[in-house]
């Protein structure tokens, strides 16, 4: 193992890609992901006459939603496809793939999103009195996540 793949990567050298058609490179430059999490669903099952405790056992795996924060971007294909799909029901589910990257912009860690779909768009609020930029807030559900 080399010196560089020992220490833990940097939480802000990353990137997002999309495989929608037509998309753009500025489509692919994010904030903030989080989302990044998988939980083991349980069922609990009572045993009669054992009245100490219950039985759990695992049933599946549970994923959040994927959210992904950048600045407002006003022509964005990615956008657009959200807009199909919260406007128009037109829901076309797409791959997302989040890279984490080393200081040599190569990957380290690949999370694949599976069948992920809009399902929220919002941006931040306007205020005359900040100096901030518009952060536009997309929110994505998946079937699952695979890590390589």
């Amino acid at each position: 193992m080399a010196a560089a793949d020992s220490y833990p990567p940097v939480g802000f050298h990353f990137k997002v890609e999309f495989d929608i058609s037509g998309i753009g490179d500025n489509d692919f430059y994010f904030r903030d992901v989080s989302g990044l999490s998988v939980e083991l669903e349980e069922e609990t099952f009572g045993e009669g006459g054992e009245n100490r405790f219950t039985h759990k056992f695992p049933v599946r795996a549970s994923y959040p939603d994927l959210v992904l924060k950048r600045g407002l971007l006003v022509n964005s294909v990615l956008r657009e496809w959200c807009e199909d799909a919260i406007y128009n029901l037109n829901i076309e589910p797409a791959t997302v793939w989040v890279t984490v990257l080393n200081d040599q912009h190569e990957p380290l860690q690949v999370y694949t999103f599976v069948n992920a779909w809009p399902k929220k768009w919002n941006i931040s609020d306007l205020n005359a009195q900040s100096s901030e930029i518009i952060i536009e807030t997309l929110e994505l559900a998946y079937q699952q996540f695979k890590i390589s």
